[in-house]
Parts: C-alpha cells; sequence; structure tokens
C-alpha cells in the first residue's frame, strides 16, 4: 500500500472543500452570486425555469469536462438550448483571483450561465 504524503492529502482536503464549495452555489444558489446573461435573461420563463433547473442538476462530471476536480464548469442542454455554466473565484473585493478558493471568507464566488452561442 502506498502512502500518500501530507501536502497530497492537504491537495485532495482542499480540492473537496472547493467542490463542495461549488456544488453548493450551482444546486441552491448560495454561497455566491449567479448571473445570467443576457440571451439566456432573454429567454421565455418556462424555458428559463427549465435551463437553471438543468444547471442545478447537472452531475456528469469526468475528467473530460472537469480535470481539476473542482465542479466549476458544465454544459447542458435544455428546451432545445445549449447552456453554459462557468463558476470563477474572486478575492474579496471582486478585484482580483481569490488567494485560496478552499476558504469562503476569502473568496467570491460567480457563477455565470449563458447560451452556447454568447461564448
Amino acid at each position: 500500500m502506498k502512502i500518500k504524503s501530507q501536502a497530497a492529502i492537504d491537495h485532495f482536503a482542499r480540492l473537496e472543500v472547493i467542490r463542495q464549495l461549488n456544488d453548493t452555489l450551482r444546486t441552491t444558489g448560495k454561497g455566491g452570486t449567479v448571473v445570467a446573461t443576457p440571451g439566456l435573461a432573454s429567454l421565455d420563463p418556462e424555458v428559463l425555469i427549465a435551463v437553471v433547473a438543468a444547471v442545478r442538476a447537472f452531475a456528469d462530471f469526468d475528467s473530460r469536462n472537469d480535470p481539476y476536480g473542482e465542479h466549476d464548469f458544465g454544459v447542458v442542454e435544455s428546451e432545445g438550448k445549449r447552456v453554459m455554466w462557468k463558476i470563477d473565484y474572486f478575492d474579496a473585493d471582486l478585484h482580483a483571483h481569490s488567494p485560496d478558493a478552499a476558504d469562503p471568507t476569502k473568496t467570491k464566488r460567480i457563477m455565470t450561465i449563458m447560451l452556447a452561442e454568447e461564448y
């Protein structure tokens, strides 16, 4: 049995915290800010509700769409629309990248949901 170094254990523990924080924002809208692009916001309300529900339900993470294991990006198809979502980590003042994405006191999470055609 191979024993992992403390640094490797710390890395995986931090990664699990980041993943949980991102999943919470994506599935509940809590723990950050969710923004919709103009194209997404212009959808009929029923379509928008279905699209957001599809983003919230997304769980098809794998090494191709989540290479770092953070659950910070995804693409879904709903109501005939291809939709992308991305979670970014900013510092507390929203001026730069977060110094520690695993620490919610140092990180503001922003999830952007957009129509793929807007990318």
